[in-house]
């Protein structure tokens, strides 16, 4: 069976949109149903079948990747328990009578939440709920808001600790933490980009001076102590989780279980947001968000395998290697790869299945193997704006009731941003590395 075979019903199958969990499983297996009608060998096919079964166990059986139960679980008390909130009175403080200052605010709170959750579309959840009925309130564009909100989320996955860095980590074999260190510059860059890009939309479009003067005093009356001390756990939670990886203090499995235990105490006993009975449905909503996660990893890992024995990632080297030869026009083509599969697959499957692929065609060509991980991370943030999947203006129409097409159309200005940055960072190496 060939590799563009293979492919090809791949992609069927989840255009006909059949589980991605599933979709991988068969196409694992797919091929050794094939090789056994073609050479009859039974015994054959079944030990290469039990080999596979293995694989979805042992796959999953990895220590860094609790890492990603444990994020999943610390954003989801955090949000509940509207550490986002205390965040963002921060920064309104300060801005709240700036041009674009509100906006800001909320590109910067988006930053500190997602250096907590490590998760795009927790970030456009936690920080949405509280910043687009503020922003609409306060006389900006409900459309405009949301679709920044949806853009702005993506700094979730790209700012450490990020899932998806667990996840190429995993794949690859390439260090956690160095990749959560590449990551910061990143991020940085990318959010002084949207701030840019917020001030100026202000700046041209107008705000509501009247509106917004009217907030800040109410604010200010609160006095600065105040609103430092009650958002001050929330400011340090992201110190304490980053500061404890970088530091050397624990690894970023052990930095996760942290966060959750630090956003459990801040919640419940210095806030008191968050109330024990509700844990129970914050326990529960983490264990089905993770379950059906592990079986796509489980069944991503088996079908790596498969793709490994089909020597897809030696295939595919030499296909791009034979076509372009100049080391621009290769990264450019990965890109595009990328971002067209990001756009139908979910980041969990896409980077557990192209990871493998591209990384050694990326190594050949002298490309650090962090450097190209945060690459393909900025890829995925994409891929959570860009139709048909687009997770990120899933969620932020689930928070507004905008349709999703609407929110598309206003998502294409700011996510220009994400494209600048993608260009850069694919191309100036120091971006990545210079922390490492």
């Amino acid at each position: 069976m060939s590799i563009i075979v293979l492919f090809f019903l791949f992609l069927l199958m989840l255009a006909i949109s059949l589980p991605v969990s599933s979709t991988l499983a068969i196409s694992a297996f797919l091929p050794n149903f094939v090789s056994f009608f073609q050479t009859g060998d039974f015994s054959g096919m079944m030990t290469q079948m039990a080999v596979l079964v293995r694989n979805f166990f042992t796959g999953v059986d990895a220590f860094t990747l609790l890492a990603i139960p444990m994020f999943i679980l610390a954003g989801g008390i955090m949000a509940k328990g509207g550490m986002s909130n205390k965040m963002f009175n921060v920064f309104a403080y300060f801005l709240a009578n700036k041009t674009g200052g509100m906006p800001c605010a909320v590109i910067l709170s988006t930053l500190f939440y997602s250096m907590t959750s490590g998760s795009g579309p927790a970030t456009v959840a936690a920080v949405g709920s509280m910043a687009i009925p503020l922003l609409v309130k306060l006389g900006y564009d409900i459309k405009w808001s949301t679709a920044l909100i949806a853009v702005t989320g993506g700094i979730g996955v790209i700012s450490p600790p990020s899932i998806p860095y667990v996840l190429f980590g995993a794949a690859t074999g390439t260090s956690i933490g160095a990749l959560f260190i590449a990551g910061i510059i990143p991020a940085l860059f990318i959010i002084a980009l949207l701030l840019i890009y917020a001030v100026g939309y202000c700046k041209i479009k107008g705000e509501n001076k009247e509106k917004l003067l009217e907030y800040h005093k109410e604010v200010r009356q609160k006095g600065f102590w105040h609103v430092f001390k009650d958002s001050f756990w929330a400011l340090l939670a992201p110190i304490i989780i980053l500061g404890s990886i970088y530091g050397g203090i624990a690894s970023p499995t052990e930095a996760a279980v942290i966060a959750v235990i630090y956003s459990l105490v801040v919640s419940l006993f210095v806030y008191r947001t968050i109330k024990f009975k509700e844990l129970r449905e914050i326990f529960v909503n983490t264990a089905n968000t993770y379950s059906a996660l592990l079986f796509v990893l489980a069944a991503a890992v088996a079908f790596g395998r498969t793709l490994t024995l089909m020597r897809a990632p030696q295939q595919v080297a030499d296909m791009v290697l034979g076509t372009f030869t100049s080391y621009f026009a290769i990264l450019i083509v990965i890109n595009l790869i990328m971002l067209f599969i990001g756009t139908f697959l979910d980041t969990t499957p896409a980077i557990l299945i192209m990871a493998p692929l591209f990384l050694p065609i990326a190594v050949s060509l002298g490309m650090h193997p962090v450097h190209f991980g945060v690459m393909m991370v900025i890829n995925k943030a994409i891929g959570f704006v860009t139709p048909p999947l687009g997770v990120n203006i899933f969620v932020s129409s689930s928070l507004t009731g905008l349709p999703m097409t609407t929110i598309m159309k206003h998502c294409a200005v700011p996510l220009i941003t994400f494209f600048i940055a993608l260009i850069v960072i694919t191309f100036v190496p120091w971006f990545t590395l210079v922390l490492l």
